[in-house]
């Protein structure tokens, strides 16, 4: 069932949902998440079933205010504390040493574990009414499509499971993961934060995990949403270049059907069976809509989805890796 996030009572019953134990859909300014009480590793193993998701695959947990993260990390780097004070609330994971016998089954068994503090204000009310931490994926089956609304939700796991309503994501895309374990901030999931802003809040290069294994610090924490396929709609996606998306449809003609255009440049269809979605100039304006657009396009039966590739700039990269996860399923 929906119920909207800005009920007091509908905050209530979800809270004590999360406390007996049950699985909670609520909205995030990045994207929905199913959430369990992170200290119940009983309740946790019932998202991995939902989801369908491995259980050594690490959660992300959620907490309403910064000094929440003492619950659970063992320390906090001063560069990590920077970027806490920096981006929480917000679109950030920050990846710390966990307290031995806390949070096992969320952490996926590792010694370390994801936190994050979401700006979302039905997030945060949530939170605060369940007084402890909440383990919380993005509400989809595993590997499919992130959900930025509550419907999207409910279209994944029924009616039986409560869902508070937000409204549309803000974001859009999951958050920034910065590992900050191993003595140097590395990226792991790139967001909508660049790393400029990254560096520029902690005081420290930000190390790609390209460069991280380069310089063989050891080995990086397994963290959420950064197995090479992951965000896949049903549809076969694939990345192009202009050129190539208007070659395809100019050989294919007026017999082309079943395909999906998502492209900034204007494309020449000579078909009625060709779907077609402008992607916006601007990174964040498509992240916020890249996944529903993608969901919208399944949900209209398509069976390829054409994507032309995005920038190659910076503020692009966590659009660029979700395409790129996508493509590869």
């Amino acid at each position: 069932m929906i119920l909207s996030g800005t009920d007091p009572q509908a905050i209530a019953e979800a809270a004590r949902r999360i406390q007996a134990g049950e699985l909670v859909g609520f909205p995030t300014e990045t994207v929905y998440g199913l959430g369990a009480d992170a200290s119940s590793d009983k309740a946790v193993a019932g998202i991995f079933a939902a989801k369908g998701r491995p259980s050594d695959h690490p959660l992300i947990v959620h907490v309403a205010e910064a000094a929440q993260v003492n619950d659970y990390a063992a320390g906090v780097p001063p560069f990590a504390a920077r970027l806490i004070k920096a981006f929480w609330p917000g679109p950030l994971t920050v990846i710390l040493p966990r307290k031995p016998g806390v949070a096992a089954a969320a952490a996926g068994g590792q010694d370390s574990i994801g936190l994050r503090c979401p700006s979302h204000p039905v997030a945060l009310a949530f939170l605060k009414a369940c007084n402890t931490g909440v383990a919380g994926p993005s509400a989809n089956r595993f590997g499919r499509v992130s959900p930025t609304t509550a419907q999207h939700v409910q279209q994944e796991f029924g009616d039986s499971l409560l869902v508070l309503d937000g409204g549309p994501c803000e974001v859009g895309i999951e958050s920034s993961i910065v590992d900050c374990t191993r003595g140097r901030p590395v990226l792991l999931r790139p967001g909508v934060l660049t790393p400029a802003q990254l560096e520029a809040a902690c005081g420290e290069a930000v190390l790609s995990k390209d460069e991280f294994e380069q310089e063989a610090l050891g080995a990086a924490p397994r963290a959420s949403g950064t197995l090479e396929s992951h965000y896949a709609p049903n549809a076969k996606l694939r990345l192009m270049d202009a050129g190539a998306i208007q070659t395809a449809l100019d050989l294919l003609g007026a017999d082309a059907a079943h395909i999906a255009v998502y492209a900034r440049s204007i494309v020449r269809i000579k078909s009625d069976k060709v779907l077609y979605r402008r992607m916006p100039d601007d990174a964040l304006a498509t992240a916020q809509q890249l996944f529903a657009v993608l969901r919208d396009f399944d949900a209209k039966g398509v069976k390829l989805i054409w994507v032309e590739n995005p920038p190659p700039h910076a503020e692009w990269d966590g659009v660029r890796d979700r395409l790129g996860r996508a493509a590869a399923s």
